[in-house]
């Protein structure tokens, strides 16, 4: 992740930035607020050498004025543009000049501002303790401002370890509901973390939203750091979409600025540079990123997890160009960014679900408890919408039930109807009553003849052969087909089926098709067995849905209640 959050650092003090126009003839005109102001402003714009100025200036006149308070925020202010070392002795003297101050940010604010510094340098494990204790005491002085701040830093810790759907849960909940604690960098920040999250749990859309949300701000037009920052995103956007020329290009220029400034986030960008070389196939300049990527993490000696991918590779490559000497110098490179990986992880593993996550669950609890106090009348409502509920089922299910005895009572007269006529006749296989076709005479009268007698006899008697020999289980028969096989013309065909069938060509082929099925469905046991997709296909249907829709048309009840019917009167 990009270590952005010493962003927050230099910010988590202040109230707010405002841009100065004006030139500083005198630092002694201002007073604590507005120097701070004034500091923050250049530090935030990497103008180091003014805002070092300006920080030593306010700890001297604090320190001139014996005002303790005021010199712990000289101490603040003067530790971000120091060494390791040096910042770490700011900080501790903050905790001895406060000791004695009631009703302040101290030591909540000590503990967090350490937490960061710890973050910076790579020591993951005294950061979530420091982090843990600045929780505790915002919690207990009730700062509800540094209590998210603690939170927010807390979730970086957890998007280190993996554990991004909790993180994003923090990011998001400060981005959306609490922008009373955050100022306009602190809100991009939020967005920013939030952006990395989301790419890593592969929410490409939501990610690529916040992206040009955070593009279009005021912050991302006047800082060029903020500005980079989006930079380096639509890069990971774009990684992830395998749009590979197009992310070397964004992180081509986020990691020309970012080295400029000597910032840790040139690392990203070429761990990034060399995943998409690795995409592109290419090979020699994935190494080449790669190298230099491990150049400066000997520099700086901070690490994060992608980095075993890193040095993998590079064993890799040089085994197959047969460096040994390469392979064996990276081989030890792994091992000792490995070994420092693990140790770091296996303690925030262990560590934050201790002290943050059962501290926050028991907490959840108490929540959940107090709000069940209140739950009466919740339970009333929920109780009467259930009955509605359940009157609705009761009516549903009375409803479906008188169906279904309808379709069972309809089911049952077919199958006596049926097992009636074969009764009656074993020799000719006729049609069911109610498909008797409407007497020649009766149709021919309503309506004109316009096919000569000898071609309607002709297609009669190519008909007669079409039901004869059940060609009409055949899958794929169209009124054009039916038509070429009894030769003769659509037209002819569709009105004699019409003049002396009573019904047009579709209704006339699914009857036939129904007509047999009902038939062989009491007849024959095994074909019953079957599931309802085979019957469908059996008689010449494309899809069940399609039988099922003309068996229910013709015969008002359904083919799986006729069948369970047929079996109940076997056993009878």
């Amino acid at each position: 992740m990009m270590k952005s959050i010493y962003l927050l650092l230099i910010i988590l003090f202040s109230n707010l930035f405002y841009s100065q126009n004006k030139q500083v003839d005198s630092l002694r005109a201002f007073n604590y607020k507005e120097l701070k102001n004034k500091f923050y402003n250049y530090n935030d714009n990497i103008k180091v050498d003014n805002a070092k100025v300006i920080a030593q200036y306010y700890l001297q006149k604090a320190k001139k004025e014996n005002n303790n308070l005021a010199i712990a925020d000289g101490y603040v202010l003067t530790h971000f543009n120091e060494d390791f070392s040096n910042a770490l002795k700011y900080l501790d003297s903050t905790t001895v000049v406060t000791r004695n101050l009631k009703g302040t940010i101290y030591p909540s604010q000590t503990y967090l501002m350490k937490g960061n510094l710890y973050y910076k340098y790579d020591n993951l494990k005294l950061a979530l303790d420091n982090y843990i204790l600045g929780l505790q005491y915002a919690k207990l002085q009730k700062d509800k401002k540094l209590t998210a701040y603690a939170n927010m830093n807390i979730a970086y810790i957890n998007s280190y370890i993996g554990k991004n759907a909790e993180a994003a849960k923090t990011f998001r909940y400060y981005l959306y509901n609490e922008r009373s604690f955050t100022d306009e960098s602190q809100h991009n920040q939020m967005r920013i973390s939030l952006i990395y999250c989301y790419i890593e749990l592969n929410k490409i859309d939501s990610a690529n939203i916040l992206i040009n949300e955070g593009k279009k701000s005021q912050l991302a037009d006047k800082n060029k750091y903020v500005f980079n920052q989006y930079i380096y995103y639509t890069g990971a956007y774009n990684l992830k979409l395998k749009n590979y020329k197009s992310a070397i290009k964004n992180f081509s220029i986020a990691n020309a600025y970012y080295s400029k400034i000597s910032d840790q986030n040139a690392d990203y960008c070429l761990l990034n540079i060399g995943k998409s070389y690795e995409g592109l196939k290419n090979s020699q300049k994935a190494a080449e990123a790669y190298i230099k990527l491990d150049f400066n993490v000997q520099k700086t000696n901070i690490t994060f997890p992608e980095l075993r991918e890193v040095y993998t590779y590079l064993i890799d490559y040089y085994k197959e160009k047969n460096d040994k000497e390469k392979q064996l110098y990276y081989i030890d490179r792994f091992l000792k960014v490995d070994k420092k990986l693990d140790d770091q992880f296996q303690y925030l593993s262990t560590e934050l679900p201790k002290k943050y996550d059962t501290p926050n669950l028991l907490q959840e609890k108490e929540n959940i408890i107090r709000d069940l106090k209140n739950r009466k009348r919740i339970l009333y409502i929920s109780i009467g919408v259930l009955i509605l509920v359940l009157l609705l089922i009761l009516t549903l299910y009375y409803k479906a039930k008188k169906t279904a005895s309808k379709h069972r009572k309809i089911a049952q007269e077919l199958i006596q109807r049926i097992e009636k006529r074969n009764i009656e006749s074993t020799i000719n296989k006729e049609i069911i009553e109610s498909q008797i076709p409407v007497p020649v005479e009766e149709i021919e009268n309503k309506t004109t003849k316009t096919v000569p007698d000898d071609v309607t006899k002709f297609i009669l008697n190519g008909l007669d052969t079409f039901e004869n020999k059940q060609l009409f289980l055949k899958n794929g028969i169209t009124l054009a087909s039916l038509a070429k096989n009894i030769k003769t013309n659509t037209a002819y065909l569709s009105e004699t089926i019409n003049n002396h069938k009573g019904k047009n060509f579709t209704s006339y082929l699914n009857d036939l098709r129904i007509d047999y099925v009902l038939e062989r469905l009491v007849q024959d046991k095994k074909f019953r067995s079957y599931k309802l997709p085979a019957i469908a296909e059996e008689i010449g249907y494309n899809n069940v849905q399609a039988f099922s829709i003309a068996f229910k048309k013709k015969t008002e009840t359904t083919p799986s209640i006729y069948i369970k019917e047929i079996e109940k009167s076997n056993l009878l």
